[in-house]
């Protein structure tokens, strides 16, 4: 059975900004999703967002790429709505999660307080708290996707190994080595790059580098030490730097890193930025690694293969069941033919329905 809506929820859906007095403007609503709606100001901003970013990743085909991916903009905004929305309902805030990542943030940018991430924030013209409502969103989306969709999506050992053996040249890899640092700063804070050192300062930093290299060489947890001692901006995820190849440092720390076995530590190595120890957290061989080291990355990109169409449809059935209207000249590309628009209630309708009740209260129905 169809829900109505009354006329006056349907009044927006045709609204244009509005000059109520010399200080405030109406905004334009363009598109209402159940009882959410979409401004003609978010729908701007999405557009501008996906220019900025076409441009980021490929200057020279910016333009074309905008002009294929604009289309899906409203439908990308309406798609977020009935994502949250079904959020809400599965009882998904992303409170937790929002107050982590915040915090992974803070010590990242080796701030003392939340306080100071807002001040750091604002500093950039950034509001706050449509920084961490974006975030929140973002997670709540994920969420859901992960719970309504992912979850349901199976991949069999066959399809695995078909992806394996269609992909081989693309897995191969040349020889890598994964490394997390331990870095003790040379440099004074606030000091100019090109200042001279300061003799006390250097010998200071080389005891507390090599203090901790013994503490490592005892047994000491390398990822610990890195967060609480590193001066390096990777101190927060325990001196993480990722893979190299060769190549990618100086020949004097390739040649210490690439002769090491995994979970192997360097001594103290000293650098222009100061005091560094480095640890081989996975050396990998060159050629194409057997399916029992891929495995996970195959299944990943299955899992990415499967997930966009098993989505698509999770989302027009969400269409389905909801209520959406938008303005003429605005085009939904993921709208299902058998979607619901909102029906106007009238008032004498209403009326009507309200005097039914009544009679049939006094007994008179």
């Amino acid at each position: 059975m169809r829900r109505l809506l009354p006329s006056s929820l349907l009044v927006a859906l045709i609204a244009i900004p509005v000059a109520v007095n010399a200080d405030t403007i109406v905004e334009e609503i363009i598109a209402r999703v159940n009882n959410q709606i979409i401004t003609r100001t978010e729908y701007q901003r999405s557009k501008d967002e996906l220019k900025q970013e076409a441009q980021q990743q490929d200057p020279a085909n910016a333009d074309k790429i905008v002009a294929e991916r604009e289309k899906d903009v409203l439908r990308d905004l309406i798609d977020q709505q009935l994502l949250l929305e079904k959020g809400k309902d599965l009882g998904i805030t992303g409170d937790t999660e929002v107050i982590k990542w915040l915090d992974d943030m803070r010590k990242q940018m080796k701030l003392d307080s939340m306080e100071e991430l807002e001040k750091a924030a604002t500093s950039q013209g950034i509001s706050f708290e449509d920084f961490k409502a974006n975030k929140r969103n973002e997670i709540i989306t994920q969420q859901v996707i992960g719970k309504e969709v992912g979850s349901k999506l199976a991949i069999s050992k066959e399809e695995q190994q078909q992806f394996y053996d269609q992909h081989k040249s693309e897995l191969e890899r040349p020889e890598q080595v994964k490394l997390s640092e331990i870095l003790i700063s040379t440099t004074k804070k606030g000091a100019a790059a090109d200042a001279p050192e300061d003799p006390a300062l250097v010998a200071g930093a080389q005891a507390k580098a090599n203090d901790l290299l013994a503490q490592i060489r005892k047994g000491g947890s390398f990822d610990e030490l890195a967060k609480k001692n590193s001066d390096g901006p990777t101190a927060a995820s325990g001196g993480d730097l990722s893979y190299f190849k060769r190549g990618d440092m100086s020949k004097q720390l390739e040649d210490q890193t690439f002769a090491m076995k995994k979970d192997e530590v360097t001594d103290v190595v000293r650098t222009k930025q100061g005091f560094v120890i480095l640890k081989v957290t996975d050396h990998v061989t060159a050629g194409i690694p057997p399916m029992s080291e891929v495995g996970g990355k195959v299944q990943d990109a299955i899992y990415m293969q499967k997930l966009q169409p098993a989505l698509r449809d999770y989302l027009k059935k969400l269409r389905e069941e909801a209520f959406i209207d938008y303005k003429p000249g605005y085009v939904d590309s993921g709208a299902s033919a058998n979607q619901t628009k909102p029906v106007e209630t009238t008032s004498k309708d209403a009326t009507a329905k309200e005097l039914k009740k009544k009679k049939k209260k006094l007994g008179i129905l």
